[in-house]
This record gives C-alpha cells, structure tokens and sequence, in this order.
C-alpha cells in the first residue's frame, strides 16, 4: 500500500490490477489500472506496470538523438534525480543522482548534481521508453521506468553481495530506487556482458547472472520476477574475440537456467560507434523486449543436422514465427577449424520455414569442425523471422 505518491508517479498494480493509496486522514483509495488521477497535491498519477532498466551502457542508452522515440502520457519515468516526469529521452541523467555509486564511479568521491542539464547532448537514446509505448499500445496498461544502468560496468560491480554497501552499491541503489517507488516492479529489463569479455569474466558470467536474477527475486519479494535480457551484439575492435564470443554463448544458454527469464539478439544492428546500437536498431530491440513481455520466445537452436551426402547442413529453429527471413543474401553462419579458422565450405545459405540450410561444396567435413553463427566481434548478420526476433549468435557448435 501507498502512503506518499509524487505527481507522475506510476503505481504498481497489484494481481487485482488495483493499487492502493492511504490518504493522509486514513482512507485507503483503491485505483484501477489506468489513469490520470490527482491524488492530493499529486497529479498526473497512473496506475499500471513499472519496469527497472538495469546494465551497462547500451541500457543506459548511448544512441544518437535523431528521430528518437517520442513521450508518451502513459510512459512515466522515476528520472535519476528521483523525481517522476513522463518519460522522455535520455531516460539516463546520472549526474544528477543521489546515489553515491554513480558519482564514485566517474572518480569522484561524493555526490555531485549538476544544475543544468546540457542542452547540446547529442548521445541519450535507449530501448526502454520503445518497449513501454509497446506494451501500453498492446495491453492498455500504463507502464512506469527506473532507469538504474551504468555504463562500463562488470557483474562483479553488480554483485548483490555488495547490497549492504547502499547507494555506494550499483545493486544497492537499484534496490533502494525501487523502495522508493513503493518495493515492487513487474520485471527488469537487463542489458550488460560487454565490460565481462574477459577470460575470468567469461569463466563466472553463468553463475554471476544465476545469483543476480535470484537475488532480485529475494530481495523484490517476486519469487518470478521476470527478467529480460540483451545478447550483446558488435564491437569494431582488433585482436581476439573469444571474449565477446564467450559472453555471446553464456547468455544464449542463460535463458534455459531459469524460468522466467529470455533473452533477445542484438547481433543484427547497427551501430551509432564502435560499440553502441544506433537509436533505430534500439528501437527494435524495444519491441523485441516487449514481444518476450508478451510471452514470445527468441527463435533458438533446436537442432543441427548433417546431410554430408549431400553436401548440406539443416539447423533448425524453434520458435519461429511466419518463417526465418532475411534482407537479401542470409549471412552469418561460418565452418571453422579447431583454431577458430574460417574453411570456406559454404557456397549458398537458404531459409525456409523455421530451417536454415548451408549448402556445402564438399561432402566431408574436416576433423574438428565447428559451425558458428555471429562469429568475431563485429559480424554480419541478418536472419530474423517474420516477427523481426533476430535468432541470436551462437558459437561452437561441435559437427
């Protein structure tokens, strides 16, 4: 129950699809989903779904402000001066928090506001204020953001251990961000693994992301929270990428550890640098978020099968909604060697239904082949089906 609600405020319904609010005389308001409604001295209050945006800096939101997505009367976002407002992008202003981690992170040693915002920002866009016009567009119901990412930050920086630290904590702040707006949200929206493409962050990334996602079920009283998760996607960069590619496998496989939780592909976007998805393609990942909110799977590996005789190869997927399409020539999939070695095998790759068949030039394939989709740090790919989920990068898979 509400005992305090600021103007803007998003309410979280309960299973009722109520909230409720006690007025300062004792009398307990009971509001449907829905609004605007004026509370006391507080207007322009919803009642609906509020979703945390959590990770590094593709959550944060790093795309180009140019055709950024527009505001919405039933988007309101707990901005990080922790004030509700409608949503509007950059959802992100870290420095303008509260919360001491932001600010220690950027080397500082205590909170420091700046008065003004800048208004020759150029970078801000993100996926959320996309995925919550989607959901209110599909369901009717008002949806509230915490934006809580921070760019440039590893899981072990997001390690739930470190709660007790407070707002010193990026998982601290998180928690106390969503105690202020009453101490429950519908999900989290989770977009981080490219600070961990690291040998020992690629060795704990499974595990880590195990104890966060259970952690936030603990700790925000949701034994089911749902959580919706980014596959990492680009990076224009030389030397090796068994990191990115490491990180890119643990995550695709995440999404089996738990219920709940899903993950969406990224490795089909474009970017607005050398690392961060452009404002159009996070507009994709917005609803492709908000298509996993509706209970649709990203369409997934189900089998690989040889057909050497015939110098072919059939990987199948599942679930794939109208058929595997993609924008001229489909790309992405490679054969390679032990070593991580391209063989130039592959002469045609072609789509139908929910298979995707490589047709070999040759009939045998040398020992310790391995097939790859998304291979290196900065691939071209461009398989999704016909619902626009991008089938995600994956790689080795032993033949």
């Amino acid at each position: 129950m509400y005992t305090s609600v600021q103007s803007y405020q998003v309410l979280q319904r309960d299973a009722d699809d109520k909230a409720r609010v006690q007025t300062t005389n004792g009398e307990v308001l009971e509001l449907a989903v829905g609004g605007p409604y004026t509370i006391g001295d507080a207007h322009n209050v919803l009642v609906g779904d509020i979703w945390v945006l959590a990770g590094q800096s593709n959550m944060e939101g790093i795309g180009d402000l140019i055709d950024e997505e527009k505001p919405s009367p039933f988007v309101h976002s707990f901005q990080s001066r922790e004030e509700w407002a409608q949503a509007e992008e950059p959802l992100h202003w870290l420095d303008e928090s509260p919360r001491l981690v932001h600010h220690v992170l950027w080397g500082r040693d205590r909170v420091e506001h700046s008065p003004v915002r800048d208004p020759q920002r150029v970078k801000g866009t993100g996926l959320g204020l996309t995925f919550a016009k989607e959901r209110y567009a599909r369901t009717g119901v008002p949806v509230g953001l915490i934006p809580s990412a921070h760019g440039g930050t590893s899981m072990e920086q997001w390690d739930p251990q470190l709660r007790d630290q407070g707002s010193a904590s990026l998982y601290g702040a998180l928690c106390e961000r969503v105690k202020a707006v009453g101490g429950k949200v519908a999900g989290v929206l989770w977009y981080q693994g490219e600070s961990d493409c690291n040998p020992e962050g690629v060795e704990h990334y499974h595990q880590r992301m195990l104890t966060l996602i259970q952690a936030l079920r603990s700790d925000l009283g949701s034994a089911e929270l749902p959580f919706y998760y980014v596959q990492i996607g680009g990076l224009v960069s030389e030397g090796t990428p068994v990191g990115w590619h490491g990180i890119r496998e643990a995550q695709r496989t995440l999404q089996n550890a738990l219920p709940g939780i899903a993950l969406v592909s990224a490795i089909d976007l474009e970017l607005d640098d050398l690392i961060h998805i452009g404002t159009q393609g996070l507009k994709r990942l917005g609803r492709r978020l908000a298509d996993i909110a509706d209970g649709q799977r990203t369409p997934d590996v189900l089998a690989v099968t040889p057909e050497l005789e015939q110098s072919r190869i059939h990987i199948t997927y599942r679930p794939v909604r109208a058929g595997l399409h993609a924008p001229g020539r489909p790309t992405g999939f490679t054969l390679r060697s032990n070593d991580e070695r391209e063989l130039p095998l592959i002469h045609k790759t072609t789509l139908e239904g929910n298979t995707v068949t490589l047709h070999l030039i040759a009939n045998e394939l040398p020992a310790e082949t391995s097939l790859w989709y998304g291979w290196g740090h900065n691939p071209y790919c461009n398989i999704t089906d016909g619902a626009d989920a991008a089938i995600p990068a994956f790689g080795p898979w032993k033949l």
